[in-house]
């Protein structure tokens, strides 16, 4: 695997960071945790089922001079949780980035429920069991979608309706904890896109309904890829921008002035 994403952050702005990157095997998160690396900052690839690929994306971060472990780690299940932040304090001490990039919901054989349980139910326990782990000074980094940002606003597509739903209660339960956060020095931001193409969600949506993702890049203009995406994650990261800021990425016209 070779890692071409083009960084927007300055060379070494991230030296000394230790950053995870949560669902980071591929797509999105992948190409967040390379950018990372490419600062400067030791980065936790965390897959659920994709060793191969995460290891793979260890090895090319570590050949471009950066470093990289691979953690295992089930975000549902807590046992899981604690060998993540177990195997990240026993190797690195603590973290002072977090992105929390991994979601779901549309994939086939999932129990009813599943989407809730992962985004939100998983990513509010997820960010308790890591505030022993997060500096004073560190930053949590939420990622969204416009569709599930503006869903008590703005109607989506209904195969996109659980996930949307689920993104919104996990992102509403995480900003509730701002104010605990902030009394730890944690700041916390969230990056919200359009729809992303290249993506698995796009796909599972183009699966379900097609045509939907033409027609959202036909009503937006234009679509972000995944690695432009990842880059905005990244410069979230070091933006310097108050805690509770959200970062829109892609046409969000649509949705502001429903």
């Amino acid at each position: 695997m070779t890692v071409t994403v083009k960084s927007p952050l300055p060379a070494h702005s991230l030296s000394g960071k230790r950053a995870l990157v949560t669902g980071s095997s591929r797509g999105i998160g992948a190409d967040t945790a390379a950018l990372l690396a490419d600062a400067g900052a030791r980065v936790v690839i965390n897959y659920r089922n994709k060793e191969n690929r995460a290891l793979k994306l260890v090895a090319a971060i570590e050949a471009n001079g950066g470093t990289a472990m691979a953690v295992g780690a089930d975000l549902t299940d807590a046992t899981s949780r604690k060998t993540l932040f177990d195997t990240i304090a026993s190797t690195w001490g603590a973290l002072d980035v977090l992105v929390m990039n991994a979601s779901g919901g549309m994939e086939a054989g999932m129990a009813p429920g599943y989407a809730m349980q992962l985004n939100r139910d998983a990513q509010l326990s997820l960010l308790e069991e890591a505030l022993p782990y997060l500096a004073p000074g560190s930053r949590v980094v939420f990622v969204t979608s416009h569709q599930a940002h503006f869903i008590n606003t703005v109607e989506t597509m209904p195969e996109y309706l659980p996930v949307a739903l689920s993104k919104r209660a996990g992102e509403d339960a995480l900003r509730a904890m701002i104010p605990r956060l902030s009394e730890l020095g944690i700041e916390f931001v969230v990056v919200s896109g359009d729809m992303i193409e290249g993506t698995i969600t796009a796909t599972l949506l183009e699966r379900a309904n097609p045509g939907a993702i033409g027609a959202r890049k036909e009503a937006a203009g234009r679509l972000y890829n995944v690695a432009e995406f990842a880059a905005e994650i990244a410069l979230a990261v070091v933006a310097p921008v108050p805690t509770d800021n959200t970062r829109y990425v892609g046409n969000v016209t649509d949705f502001v002035g429903a």
